[in-house]
C-alpha cells in the first residue's frame, strides 16, 4: 500500500474544498485576521526567528507567523495544498517559502537549520513512524533551537472507536472531509495512532530536552461530533468541549523542547 500516494491524493482533493470554507476563513485572513490561537500564541515568540512548519496544509498558520515577525519555511505533501500557500503568499505580499515533500525527506531537502520547528493539530496520525519524524525535527533544529507542537489528544479519537496504543496495520477508511461545506465525495485515507508516551519518547530519543508539557479540555475547532460552545458552559465561544459522562475530556495537548547548544 502506498500510503503517501493516497494521502496525497486526498488532500489534493481536500484542499480544494478547505480554501473556500467559513471553517478556514481565507477571506478573513486575507483582511488581516490572524489563523492562529491562543494556545500557540501564547507560547511562542518567534520575532526575528527562522520557523520551519512541518504539515503546513495551504499555508494560513505558517503566513500568521510570519505576520508576528518570523521569517517561514513551510513543508506539506499535497503539491494543491503548496500552490494554494504560494498564491497566498503572494496576494498578501508575505515573505515566505513553501516546499512540496514528504515529511520524513524534509530535513534532507532544505538542507538547513532553523530557530523553531512547528506542527499542529491533526497532524502526527499521517505519520507512521515517529522516531523518525522526531529525528527530521532534531535535524532541522538550530542548537539551542526550540521545537513546539499542539496537537488534537488521543483520548478523544480513543473514544470515536480508535486505538489508543500504537499498531502495526494503519486504519485504512474512506472519509469525507471536515469542513461545513464538504460534499458526499469520500477518499481512501491511511493513519495511525500514537500514544502520548510515542510521541514524548520519540523526542527524546531524538536528543531534544522537554521543557513543557501541557493538556486542555477544550479543542479551539469545533471538529469533532458532539461539541459544546464554550458559550454554554460559562467560557469562551472560542473553545469547544466534550463531555464524557458529564466530565469534560482532554482534547488538545501541546509539547515544547529545545536542542541542546
Amino acid at each position: 500500500m502506498d500510503y503517501l500516494a493516497l494521502n496525497k491524493a486526498a488532500w489534493d482533493a481536500r484542499t480544494k474544498t478547505h480554501v473556500g470554507s467559513k471553517f478556514y476563513d481565507v477571506a478573513g485572513f486575507l483582511e488581516g485576521k490572524s489563523s492562529l490561537n491562543e494556545i500557540e500564541l501564547s507560547a511562542l515568540d518567534v520575532k526575528g526567528k527562522s520557523l520551519l512548519h512541518l504539515q503546513c496544509h495551504f499555508g494560513l498558520d505558517t503566513l500568521s507567523w510570519a505576520r508576528e515577525g518570523a521569517k517561514v519555511t513551510g513543508v506539506d505533501l499535497s503539491s494543491v495544498a503548496i500552490e494554494q500557500a504560494q498564491q497566498l503568499a503572494t496576494k498578501t505580499d508575505i515573505d515566505a517559502e513553501f516546499v512540496c515533500c514528504d515529511l520524513y525527506s524534509a530535513a534532507a531537502t532544505l538542507q538547513r537549520q532553523f530557530d523553531v520547528v512547528f506542527t499542529s493539530y491533526g497532524a502526527i496520525c499521517w505519520l507512521p513512524d515517529l522516531d523518525k519524524w522526531a529525528e527530521v525535527i532534531a535535524s532541522s533544529l538550530k542548537a539551542g533551537g526550540q521545537f513546539y507542537m499542539v496537537e488534537f489528544h488521543p483520548v478523544e479519537a480513543m473514544l470515536e472507536g480508535y486505538s489508543y496504543f500504537a499498531q502495526e496495520q494503519a486504519d485504512v477508511e474512506q472519509e469525507g472531509t471536515y469542513t461545513e461545506n464538504a460534499s458526499d465525495e469520500k477518499h481512501t485515507m491511511v493513519t495511525w495512532p500514537h500514544s502520548l508516551a510515542d510521541v514524548i519518547s520519540a523526542l527524546l530519543k531524538a536528543g531534544l530536552c522537554l521543557q513543557q508539557f501541557s493538556e486542555f479540555d477544550y479543542s479551539p475547532y469545533n471538529c469533532f461530533a458532539d461539541m459544546i460552545a464554550g458559550g454554554q458552559l460559562g467560557e469562551s465561544d472560542e473553545r469547544y468541549y466534550i463531555l464524557h459522562q458529564q466530565q469534560r475530556i482532554p482534547l488538545c495537548f501541546s509539547i515544547a523542547a529545545t536542542k541542546p547548544a
